[in-house]
């Protein structure tokens, strides 16, 4: 439970990053958010799920 909690601390950092550092650059992202493509977003975070599951098993091993 503890690595647990480590990791989803370390995955709200990351997250909260880009809206520390560009606040301006993200309110403009996010409002070009809904033009993209609900298959696009879907194949986005397919892809960032794969990226996680790598490199977690990487890590592991």
């Amino acid at each position: 439970m503890k690595f647990f909690l480590c990791v989803l601390g370390m995955v709200f950092i990351i997250e909260g990053l880009p809206y520390a550092a560009f606040p301006r650059k993200m309110k403009a992202f996010l409002a070009k958010l809904p033009a993209i493509p609900d298959s696009t977003l879907q194949i986005m975070g397919l892809l960032a799920m794969l990226t996680g599951l790598l490199l977690t098993y990487l890590g592991r091993s």
